[in-house]
């Protein structure tokens, strides 16, 4: 991480004589790219892209310049490596329009920004139409019907599939083929940004921006409307939806300077709702029940429960009547609860007692409830940061080591395994009405790995159950800081 830290400096360095201050990695999401603030010693800040993925760069970079070209509110890009690897451009902040929604409802200033959002992505949309080389796309150049076909095999293979719901395979794939097909006839296809929820519109003084578009292709412009408008997180009223949708249209006809059949537009604009939705399950089932990332997992109930509305209350002008019985099985309450954990309230008794400590040092920490113990897990196993000279005197808790031992060592996995185990004890303790869980982390000194491990799995519990945690680390008396 420190070589790629050092090439970014050399990078920000040939765009601008400013000197850096810092530079700070940013949280990945989703994605296998590494974001990175820069700072520099004025005060502004950057942002640096680090990828391997050169393809997937060069087209965020030919479209953004292709953008920028008809004004499209994206960042610009100051600098790029010569294997283009790195980028950096402009920082539009942290704030988005997701943020704006969780923070404020859906209140008039909120829905200012949906309707600015709306307005620039037909634009976008319409006018980049123009001048797009769609041989730039990172693979298909068209969501065609082979495109919508690799989406609803998504949903299949990795969110259907887990349900273990008995269902005709061959009934299926028909119903999939005639969808797929159905959707690639629409009349009105041109930029399509494949990715335009409100979490890749960022807001700063009132305007929007939007990022993370290098998935773009040619398209429906239904798809990216639906996208916005059905984000589970987002949870837009049924109103709201309705509203935004004939503000879109009115954009698309500005735009064009022409009507819409708006009978039909609509119609299409249901079929794509389905299909994102779709989409959506299966990267949260990608995300959370594969690599078993909390967030994920935490989004599965919301997003059913908008495919059962959508089920209830809207019709896609086609008949797919093995695909559509096996969603109303998708959508049953029984499985809606399954994804929906046990939740700590005010009044739960449980408390979980999170441990690091030093094998060498202490050995295993005394249990002071009644219960006589609980989990021990040994860290040894992992890769130790403690061995290189620049992490000597630093701690689980600091960055640096942090990234160490997420992109450098088997850390991910050994804890995905350990919340497996633990959710399964946690859920049950909290239904049986339990007082006391106490989970250890052991390593060599106590300092490192299983300080990162007990601070992963304190998060880990407070975002999934709500749970009460007492989280300590043992050594933290012996750290030289």
């Amino acid at each position: 991480m420190q070589k790629n830290i050092d090439a970014i400096k050399e990078l920000f360095s040939q765009y601008s004589n400013t000197p850096v201050s810092r530079v700070e990695k940013i949280p990945q999401s989703g994605s296998d790219r590494y974001y990175f603030r820069i700072y520099s010693d004025t005060d502004k800040a950057y942002i640096a892209t680090y990828s391997n993925n050169i393809k997937e760069n060069k087209t965020f970079i030919y479209f953004t310049n292709q953008f920028i070209q008809v004004g499209a509110p994206v960042p610009e890009i100051f600098a790029v490596n010569s294997d283009n690897t790195i980028y950096i451009q402009e920082d539009f902040g942290d704030f988005s329009l997701l943020n704006a929604v969780e923070a404020n409802g859906q209140n008039e200033m909120v829905l200012i920004l949906f309707k600015k959002s709306l307005k620039a992505l037909a634009s976008l949309q319409i006018k980049s139409d123009k001048i797009i080389d769609y041989s730039q796309c990172i693979t298909s150049k068209e969501f065609g019907q082979q495109a919508i076909m690799s989406d609803l095999l998504y949903f299949k293979y990795y969110f259907l599939d887990t349900l273990k719901i008995p269902y005709d395979k061959e009934l299926l794939l028909n119903d999939f083929e005639a969808l797929s097909l159905y959707l690639s006839k629409v009349e009105n296809k041109y930029f399509l940004y494949r990715d335009f929820q409100s979490r890749n519109i960022m807001v700063t003084n009132n305007d929007i921006h939007f990022i993370d578009y290098q998935g773009g292709m040619k398209g429906a412009l239904q798809y990216d409307v639906a996208s916005l408008l059905w984000q589970a997180k987002a949870n837009l009223s049924d109103e709201w939806k309705d509203m935004l949708l004939e503000y879109y249209m009115d954009c698309v006809e500005d735009e064009l300077a022409k009507k819409l059949d708006r009978n039909l537009f609509v119609g299409q604009y249901n079929g794509y709702v389905l299909i994102r939705l779709l989409q959506v399950l299966g990267a949260y089932g990608f995300r959370g029940l594969f690599e078993r990332k909390a967030h994920f997992l935490t989004s599965i109930p919301l997003a059913l429960k908008n495919l059962k509305w959508f089920l209830n209350n809207k019709k896609i002008g086609l008949a797919l009547p093995s695909f559509e019985l096996l969603l109303k099985q998708v959508v049953s309450e029984e499985i809606i609860q399954s994804f929906e954990n046990t939740k700590a309230t005010e009044n739960t008794p449980l408390v979980i007692k999170i441990n690091s400590f030093s094998y060498l040092k202490n050995g295993y920490p005394k249990d002071e409830s009644k219960n006589g113990g609980g989990y021990v897990f040994d860290c040894r196993g992992i890769l130790n940061p403690g061995r290189i000279e620049e992490y000597k005197i630093q701690t689980g808790q600091d960055k640096p080591v942090k990234d160490f031992l997420e992109q450098q060592t088997k850390m991910p996995a050994f804890l995905n395994s350990i919340y497996d185990i633990i959710d399964i004890t946690v859920e049950d303790y909290l239904k049986r009405g339990f007082e006391n869980l106490e989970i250890n982390f052991g390593c060599t000194g106590g300092q490192h790995r299983s300080v990162y491990a007990a601070e992963a799995l304190n998060r880990h519990l407070k975002n999934k159950f709500g749970v009460t945690t007492i989280l300590q680390h043992i050594n933290s008396q012996n750290w030289v800081k």
